[in-house]
């Protein structure tokens, strides 16, 4: 069958592809392929611009047409790439190697240049791993500038809109379960967002480290070669040429040289990441549940949405489909990063080829993340909160001030003033007459009988508007 979102064995790449088109310049093939040029041709300018390597300086318009192929790099160009690892082309035999196919790719292209005669210069003293961790780091770095931390802004947006729209608004809160002492719906809406905030800040607290040191981190054939050059330093700077750009970015992640590595990178940056993003989805699994259970509740609604059916069966359904959706989109994704940070950084002795394979479902993690993203700022538009339910709610739980009046009265050096309170209310369906009668019948002052008896669950909220709104 030919390939197309009805006949996609993933559903990133079949039900959800209109959501995940976004990932496919970075994570696909074809992404990763197009930064592997860009690194080849990087490091043939910087060698140009070295004077001690021995290769002719560039001139500015072949530097120009260098760039070039990245930035007007094609899928037909990319369909000969892999044509050049599989079968082969012209005079090139099959490569059955995917860095090395990219270097036949660009001395190909260069064949018929003012380029020609450095053609030998590309992939100068490099393993695989040194163009295909740097163009991981720039695939990831872009990825995440570009569409992960750009797609979070909706659901921080409203967030913030509760937050600030609701942080009067009084709601019972839960404990086991339970009723339990009162809050605002904004202080509860404060707590997601600035859970979500510190934990994508995560994401760029630490550079993204790559290698560049050759076959097995020690820049062996380089210092054979040239060895006039110091290759830690000339590596250094190489990996800065590709932050240029990533500075002019909303949201900045650089790439940093690892000088001390084996034939690859150990990854453990990447496991911080990973781990970072993982533990932003538990924060979002967390927030979907409970809106689930407050629509549960009838303590929010959803706006219905003309001509869609939420049961096939009941007509009245409006079920909080764009919840469930992020919930379990976000499960998917964190055992795929669950994976990723347990396994990239083990690798045997100076390295084996486990972790490329795991490399190539990076995409399918950040689309199951992004899938997620995208429903909880589509089910966010949809809702409004009920204050005439969470106010009933509120009404029809008076005992959650018995946890004032012990405090109140302990302070007043009544005694045993929690076993008071718990003879009158455990297990028992009180009402506000009940405390006032309680009340009646303490020895306090009447100004503490009075601030008791003007107590209610929807003044009894603490701090919380000031949490809500700090």
């Amino acid at each position: 069958m030919n390939l197309q979102p009805l006949t996609a064995v993933s559903s990133v790449d079949g039900r959800y592809r209109a959501v995940t088109d976004r990932l496919a310049p970075f994570l696909s093939e074809f992404g990763l392929i197009r930064a592997r040029v860009q690194v080849e041709c990087e490091y043939l300018m910087a060698l140009s611009e070295e004077k001690k390597v021995g290769i002719r300086a560039l001139s500015l318009d072949e530097k120009s047409s260098l760039r070039s192929l990245v930035t007007n790099f094609t899928e037909e160009d990319a369909a000969l790439v892999k044509k050049i690892e599989r079968e082969g082309h012209e005079n090139i035999p099959a490569t059955n190697h995917d860095v090395k196919a990219v270097e036949y790719f660009l001395k190909l292209k260069l064949a018929d240049t003012s380029l020609a005669d450095v053609r030998e210069w590309i992939h100068f003293a490099l393993t695989s791993e040194d163009v295909n961790s740097v163009a991981y780091g720039i695939v990831l770095r872009d990825v995440l500038e570009q569409v992960m931390l750009p797609s979070l802004g909706g659901t921080e947006s409203a967030l913030m809109h509760m937050s600030e729209t609701y942080a009067e608004t009084p709601m019972l809160a839960r404990t086991h379960g339970q009723s339990a002492t009162p809050t605002t719906f904004g202080k509860e809406m404060r707590i997601f967002l600035t859970r979500l905030r510190k934990q994508v800040d995560a994401w760029k607290v630490h550079p993204i480290l790559v290698k560049f040191g050759g076959a097995t981190g020690n820049w062996n054939a380089h210092t054979v070669a040239v060895p006039d050059v110091d290759w830690r330093v000339f590596s250094r700077a190489f990996i800065e040429r590709f932050n240029e750009e990533g500075k002019k970015q909303a949201h900045y992640v650089p790439l940093e040289l690892n000088d001390t590595t084996t034939q690859i990178e150990p990854h453990d940056t990447y496991a911080e990441l990973f781990d970072a993003m993982r533990r932003t989805n538990t924060v979002l699994i967390d927030f979907a549940q409970d809106m689930w259970r407050y629509i549960s509740d009838g303590w929010v609604t959803q706006k219905p949405k003309e001509g869609e059916i939420g049961s096939s069966a009941m007509p009245h359904k409006v079920n909080p489909i764009d919840f469930e959706n992020a919930e379990g989109n976000l499960g998917v994704a964190n055992a795929l990063f669950n994976h990723f940070s347990n396994k990239l950084p083990i690798s045997r002795l100076q390295r084996d080829l486990s972790d490329s394979t795991v490399e190539r479902v990076f995409g399918t993690a950040f689309a199951h993340s992004l899938i997620a993203y995208t429903s909880l700022e589509k089910g966010l538009g949809k809702l409004s909160v009920n204050t005439v339910a969470l106010q009933a709610a509120l009404d029809e739980h008076p005992e959650v001030l018995a946890e004032a009046f012990q405090t109140v009265l302990r302070r007043e050096g009544v005694e045993v003033p929690y076993e008071k309170l718990k003879a009158l209310t455990r297990g028992k369906k009180v009402t506000l007459e009940d405390f006032a009668e309680f009340i009646d019948g303490l020895e306090v002052s009447s100004e503490i009988k009075n601030r008791l008896k003007q107590l209610r669950p929807e003044n009894y909220t603490g701090l919380s508007v000031k949490i809500a709104k700090p």
